[in-house]
């Protein structure tokens, strides 16, 4: 996105309009503080919409209980239907029209990537993407209002091959990916992760996120015989890799990225497939899932609970993991507004955004803890493995860095 001298002027002007007057800075008022963010609503994404509502509903928690320094958050969800031109678009209105404080927790590595310069560029901060992409932790220097969230797809990918290269050295390994820098970093990932085992990787098909369907690219990955299925797509996609390989008659051992691997979506690949199709599949896992029965009497997920009771929207699933990741961004979110001081600034959220050190998420995994530094702008880089058995995510073997 370029801007000429006029057009920059003019969004700076914008940015910092009336809705800040008297306070310091935009958004911000005595009783409030509005941010935004954009979120698919609608569209062949739309299950991601949980990562914005589940958020929320956690700021509605917070607002019932008093706010953040006495300020309730008023969170605006605009709906960007999966397309980057519209996640640019919305996110101007939320700038220039809705005068946000920040924009928070705004979901897809490509659309973070279309308004990133913009933001930049007037000094909006960009907290807590809903992307793993490793450039929103790694360029934090060219890009200072930015910061990630969860861990990052480059690391997520080195995960998976590290253990195809420990655990199965002879694995004909096949990858399925989303032709854009989300799927790329999960390839790059698996790449330095597979190290001098790369050859096992025997095919690759990308396809594009408005494709129809991803029938050819299985064909073609059973046809090169991989024994072992790297599914780095979204969840439409997932879906329909699980379902053409039983179609094809096909069963490789199958690794489903973070981003497809919620339990509600795997329950609906067993039904798109078969139970056998989806038995054994691995992926990575550092939220708390609410179907897991090893959390039933966990603190934090009778706080989620509690909370979707009271404030979920009417056909909302409570079962859906993505409202668990939602509310541990906007826990994060409270937490640096916390550090910001009683008058918040873009700037002090930005700079409380990067020394956070949250040992008491309810949300995330018993030892996960979200730390940022000046000099490391990755929230989250703890994770466990997880294995799908007998209907539900079984997670093996201790923590490790994601990194």
């Amino acid at each position: 996105m370029l801007y000429t001298a006029g057009g920059l002027l003019c969004a700076l002007a914008l940015a910092t309009g009336a809705s800040g007057a008297g306070t310091g800075s935009p958004g911000v008022s005595p009783t409030e503080i509005v941010i935004g963010g954009t979120v698919p609503m609608t569209g062949f994404a739309q299950a991601f919409k949980t990562v914005g509502l589940g958020a929320s509903y956690y700021f509605k928690y917070v607002n019932a209980h008093g706010g953040v320094n006495h300020r309730k958050i008023k969170y605006i969800l605009k709906d960007d239907a999966y397309d980057p031109a519209q996640t640019m678009s919305k996110t101007r209105e939320l700038v220039e029209q809705d005068h946000v404080f920040a924009i928070f927790n705004s979901l897809g590595t490509e659309h973070n990537l279309a308004t990133r310069p913009y933001l930049n560029a007037i000094g909006v901060p960009q907290l807590f993407v809903a992307s793993g992409g490793t450039t929103f932790g790694k360029d934090y220097k060219q890009y200072k209002w930015t910061i990630g969230y969860q861990p990052n797809y480059r690391a997520e990918g080195t995960i998976y091959g590290r253990y195809v290269a420990k655990t199965a050295p002879k694995s004909r390994v096949g990858v399925l990916y989303q032709n854009d820098d989300y799927g790329k970093d999960l390839l790059a990932g698996l790449s330095h992760g597979l190290g001098k085992k790369a050859k096992l990787v025997v095919s690759k098909q990308s396809y594009n996120p408005d494709d129809s369907d991803v029938q050819s690219q299985i064909a073609k990955l059973k046809a090169a015989k991989a024994n072992t299925l790297m599914i780095f797509a979204t969840p439409t996609f997932a879906l329909q890799a699980y379902r053409f390989s039983y179609k094809l008659g096909w069963k490789p051992k199958v690794y489903v990225n973070v981003v497809s691997s919620a339990s509600n979506i795997m329950k609906v690949s067993v039904l798109a497939s078969t139970k056998k199709q989806v038995e054994g599949s691995i992926s990575m896992v550092f939220v708390k899932d609410p179907t897991d029965p090893r959390w039933a009497k966990d603190r934090g997920i009778k706080l989620y609970r509690s909370i979707m009771k009271r404030y979920k929207d009417k056909g909302i699933s409570a079962s859906d993991p993505y409202n668990v990741y939602g509310m541990s961004a906007a826990h994060t979110f409270v937490q640096a507004l916390k550090q910001a001081g009683k008058n918040p600034t873009r700037e002090s959220i930005v700079k409380a955004a990067a020394h956070l050190t949250i040992r008491n998420d309810p949300f995330l995994l018993p030892g996960v803890v979200v730390r940022t530094t000046p000099n490391d702008h990755f929230p989250l880089d703890q994770a466990r493995l997880e294995r799908w058995h007998n209907g539900r995510w079984v997670s093996f073997g201790g923590l490790f860095r994601v990194r």
